[in-house]
């Protein structure tokens, strides 16, 4: 007998558009998917309460009960969906407000049907955990990651929506340096352990932009990483083929581009916490 497939995974869609519930349902059930519908918080809490679902897509603003009032009811289902917000509204207190009542994702609207049908493959076989906000101001956001190349990923799409207002040279320097010492902090000093966490702080003033970030392991020294660029200045391809031997991420120039892109880099003593700042003038 052929192996028995899965079942499909149910995804719930939520948004007041009708055009907009029923292209995405259309686009997901042919990709697969078993596909409800919903036209207000308020509905898509009564499907909640009646049927299980694995995904549920939520749009933020809505009449009678809107996206974020369903993301604080969730708390009291005890088999509650995964999250992703698809909405227009691009403000950082909107996406913000989504992480902090654990939303898997923030995604803005509209997306390509391709992207769609990716977007809920990658959200399915996540690792699902949660991202904590611990501050929300404009001018001072932190939040709390787990080890996890998943989280990661996620965390740094989330702090790409909040720098929308600089310039698009800003934002790819501030983009690259921060994924990069991110994916350092979580593999390295959490060493991809779920259960240990990364400290991220952001802090936006009138002329720069300055970000924190601090793991949760002892730290290291430089000139004992023989699988960093900085340390093969002579042979640029050298540290990629000991990524390779010891089955690393595959890595660029590291520490070296983060600092060629952005105005000061410091670490601490042990090196398990680093700052870098990028002017804005």
């Amino acid at each position: 007998m052929p192996p028995r497939q899965p079942p499909a995974a149910r995804v719930l869609v939520v948004d007041d558009d009708r055009t907009t519930r029923h292209v995405t349902r259309a686009v997901l059930a042919k990709a697969g998917f078993k596909v409800a519908v919903a036209k207000d918080g308020a509905e898509a809490m009564a499907r909640l309460k009646a049927q299980r679902y694995d995904l549920m897509l939520l749009d933020v603003w809505m009449p009678h009960v809107d996206g974020m009032s369903v993301l604080g009811r969730l708390k009291r289902i005890k088999t509650r969906p995964r999250v992703i917000v698809l909405t227009a509204d691009d403000t950082p207190d909107t996406l913000l407000r989504a992480i902090r009542e654990q939303a898997h994702q923030v995604v803005q609207k509209p997306i390509a049907p391709v992207a769609l049908v990716a977007l809920v493959h990658d959200a399915l076989k996540a690792d699902g955990q949660p991202i904590q906000v611990l501050s929300a101001r404009p001018d001072w956001v932190e939040l709390s990651v787990p080890c996890t190349r998943d989280a990661a990923d996620r965390l740094h799409a989330v702090m790409a929506q909040l720098e929308t207002d600089l310039s698009e040279s800003v934002r790819e320097s501030i983009s690259y340096a921060f994924r990069e010492l991110l994916l350092n902090a979580v593999e390295w000093g959490g060493k991809l352990d779920p259960r240990r966490r990364v400290r991220i702080s952001c802090l936006r003033a009138k002329r720069m932009v300055m970000y924190r970030i601090a793991d949760p392991g002892k730290g290291f020294k430089t000139e004992e990483l023989d699988h960093a660029a900085i340390n093969h200045p002579d042979d640029p391809i050298e540290h990629m083929n000991i990524r390779m031997q010891k089955g690393l991420r595959p890595g660029g120039f590291g520490i070296l581009m983060v600092r060629a892109k952005v105005d000061e880099l410091i670490y601490n003593e042990t090196q398990n916490e680093v700052v870098f700042v990028k002017y804005l003038d």
